[in-house]
């Protein structure tokens, strides 16, 4: 079975878009993979473009031959979009070849080592404060904040990730200067946000109530002092753990070892040569994988290595249902798991882009034993809600 053609459909996902490859075979057999162009990554659809014609003809089942070939012709630039566009290509390729021969991608990976993989609900109050109109009920006052927090535990999710916000005259704001919003590209953190943090975790948790695990994601949105300023002012809290984005892996180790709660990061790394020096300098309490950036064949080799530094792994998912259960099968395969990232509040039509849904049990994401990645976009619903033209990172407002 051999790759025919391979085909970018795009579709409106609120402030973002959603963007998928399809790969048909010769056989008729299609694979599917989604990928992201919202978050920082702009141009990824012309890297896989670019690459077509060295794919098209090349036998399915050898997707490693395959990535390798492509990793050696752009190696000079290797990482970044690129690398993004290879993770894209491998994940359709490994739905083609599940697909061909009858299984779950996780029989691919090894076989699972569990049916249901822990979920924590990511985002939570952030998408409903900052896009109220898609993510309802819109949140507009810690009375909101508190709400959604008992609405996690009532649902029976057993964890919840939130973010720094700021209330000004009791009205939420996101506050991210690693994103430029607001442009402050000192990325100082004063006494201000740190009142803000607490005032917002301590509501959170009073809606979640004691039994509820609680993650906090700082994102880039600090430096090394801002970072310990931070963890100092909430070591009173009972946290999972405090994601920290951080290209320095020294750095990182520094704050690791002063910190009163667990640290996760490396959700902005492609491939195992960045990861490496985050673990040997026992930089991470839990490694968060991108594999629909890197792949998750690729993402597998990662989380081995992660596993031999005696650090767990968590996958970042933060995209449609498709990446969902891409995700879904890496979980179930690797054994040095987590927890997994699952936004909850979806747009109102996810369900017609996607063939299904996310199945969950007692805060659980079941996993799914059907051919392939056990999902796939609707071409239909894809050309009923045309990509935007602006989303994503790259167009929000400063303020």
């Amino acid at each position: 079975m051999k790759v025919e053609s391979l085909e970018i459909l795009c579709c409106d996902a609120g402030w973002r878009n959603y963007h998928f490859l399809k790969l048909s075979t010769d056989e008729g057999i299609v694979g599917w993979s989604e990928f992201d162009e919202g978050f920082g990554s702009p141009g990824v659809s012309a890297v896989i473009e670019r690459l077509a014609g060295r794919i098209v003809g090349q036998p399915v089942f050898e997707h490693e031959r395959i990535y390798t070939e492509l990793y050696c012709l752009t190696r000079p630039a290797a990482g970044g979009v690129v690398g993004e566009g290879l993770g894209a290509i491998e994940n359709a390729l490994l739905d083609a070849k599940a697909r061909a021969l009858g299984v779950p991608c996780h029989a691919l990976l090894g076989g699972k080592v569990r049916d249901r993989v822990r979920v924590y609900w990511s985002h939570c109050a952030t998408w409903r404060i900052n896009h109220p109109t898609l993510y309802t009920p819109a949140i507009t006052s810690l009375d909101g904040v508190r709400a959604i927090g008992a609405e996690v535990r009532e649902k029976g999710f057993t964890a919840l990730k939130t973010n720094i916000f700021l209330y000004e005259d009791g009205a939420p704001r996101g506050w991210r200067p690693g994103f430029g919003a607001p442009f402050a590209p000192e990325l100082n953190v004063d006494r201000n946000v740190l009142r803000n943090l607490r005032a917002h975790l301590e509501t959170i948790r009073d809606g979640a109530g004691p039994d509820v695990d609680l993650l906090l994601d700082l994102n880039f949105n600090a430096k090394t002092e801002g970072y310990l300023k931070i963890l100092r002012a909430i070591a009173d809290f009972d946290m999972l753990w405090v994601e920290i984005d951080s290209y320095n892996p020294s750095a990182l180790a520094y704050i690791r070892r002063q910190s009163p709660h667990p640290i996760s990061s490396c959700e902005t790394l492609l491939g195992l040569r960045d990861f490496l020096p985050y673990f040997r300098e026992q930089a991470v309490d839990v490694a968060i994988i991108d594999a629909v950036w890197n792949g998750v064949w690729q993402s597998m080799k990662i989380a081995a290595a992660a596993d031999a530094f005696e650090v767990n792994i968590a996958p970042h998912n933060f995209y449609g249902h498709l990446c969902t259960m891409m995700n879904a099968h890496f979980a179930a395969a690797a054994p040095n798991l987590r927890i997994m990232e699952i936004d909850i509040d979806r747009l109102a039509w996810d369900h017609e882009v996607f063939t299904s849904a996310p199945q969950f049990e007692d805060g659980q994401l079941v996993v799914p034993d059907t051919p392939g990645w056990g999902i796939e976009p609707n071409e239909e619903a894809i050309r009923a809600h045309p990509p935007k033209a602006a989303g994503g990172l790259l167009h929000y407002r400063r303020s």
